[in-house]
């Protein structure tokens, strides 16, 4: 890993059925200790149709090359307990060495 981890992650996936029948998420952890460097930044943006500047907050992470992580997965901060959805994962090709997947994060609680 190319990035200086500042914490690991725990990576959630599935879902089950509640009593309803109604799809959950389960917060059972699939890979759990993942050293990640997870960085929280915000932005401010306006629209032409509303010129209130608004801010927005984002996550990114950076992970090892082959970690299995794909988009609609949760992961967890082991370090904070915050929990994110992966919008996006991807990663730059390098013919030299295995360059580390960028997991671009939705926080959800």
């Amino acid at each position: 890993m190319q990035a200086v981890a500042t914490t690991t992650l725990a990576i959630l996936r599935g879902t089950t059925t509640d009593a309803y029948g109604d799809e959950q998420d389960t917060n059972t952890p699939r890979y759990t200790g993942i050293p990640a460097s997870l960085i929280e930044q915000s932005r401010r943006v306006t629209t032409r149709d509303d010129p209130t500047p608004r801010i927005i907050r984002y996550a990114v992470a950076r992970v090892p090359a082959r970690t299995d992580v794909t988009d609609q997965d949760r992961v967890r901060d082991e370090r904070t307990g915050a929990v994110y959805i992966v919008d996006a994962v991807s990663g730059m090709t390098n013919p030299a060495i295995e360059v580390d997947r960028r997991l671009d994060l939705r926080r959800t609680t």
